[in-house]
């Protein structure tokens, strides 16, 4: 195993590790002390489900979220100068994908350390499998504005993406807006726009499901709670 900056997937959800991670990563997991985190308590469960026998005080962690100043997190990859390996867990799925990770991974790759993700679900790309939309043309677009009025500006924004430039567009949206984010899209776009909504993927209340705008319209809507979904729009 080579000194580098591991990128290191996590479960989506409370799925069993052996149903979504290779075992390769538990032997890369095993041989690293020092971890770049989202949150340590949540770090510290997932290590322990990857191996049993792992010391968690032997490991050093450093915590990277919205409260981190990001003048100091250049100094967590101190450990790679030492040929010493890092690891970034985020909170669920891929590192670095809509993720805090990716300022460290810029900074580890402009001092020219070597990063290495290794595999595991993302919830972005597995959505995309499952849609039936364009697969070689699509755009994440993160989270859309709050405001109401410049939330249905965005979509109507990225529904013109679709038919002008046949793109898939891909977001997201606060679990608890939900319901909201879905009633907003049924109000907002055109009846023969596609829409993918997808929850819980790879976890036992998994739902992936394209329809029309008219067509969600004429069902019953799905009772998503606060489950994390991907949402895809296409023609």
């Amino acid at each position: 195993m080579k000194t580098a900056l591991y990128l290191i997937p996590v479960t989506l959800g409370e799925t069993e590790i052996n149903q979504v991670l290779p075992s390769y990563n538990h032997d890369v997991i095993v041989n690293i002390k020092h971890f770049i985190v989202e949150n340590i308590r949540s770090a510290r469960r997932f290590l322990k489900k990857v191996e049993k026998s792992i010391d968690i005080d032997e490991l050093t962690f450093y915590e990277l979220n919205r409260h981190t100043d990001r003048k100091f997190i250049g100094e967590y990859l101190a450990p790679l100068s030492q040929k010493q390996s890092v690891g970034i867990i985020s909170e669920a799925g891929c590192p670095a994908i809509a993720d805090p990770g990716a300022d460290v991974v810029a900074i580890a790759q402009s001092k020219g350390f070597d990063v290495v993700p290794l595999v595991g679900p993302s919830s972005i790309i597995m959505s995309v499998m499952a849609s039936g939309f364009n697969g070689q043309s699509f755009a994440f677009n993160g989270y859309l504005p709050v405001e109401n009025a410049a939330k249905i500006k965005a979509l109507k924004k990225l529904e013109n993406k679709i038919y002008n430039e046949d793109q898939t567009q891909i977001f997201i949206e606060t679990p608890y807006r939900n319901a909201k984010i879905i009633e907003t899209i049924l109000n907002s776009l055109r009846p023969t726009t596609k829409l993918c909504i997808a929850a819980g993927i790879t976890c036992e209340n998994e739902y992936i499901k394209t329809k029309t705008i008219a067509q969600w319209k004429k069902e019953k809507l799905p009772e998503l709670g606060k489950t994390p979904a991907i949402f895809l729009l296409y023609k």
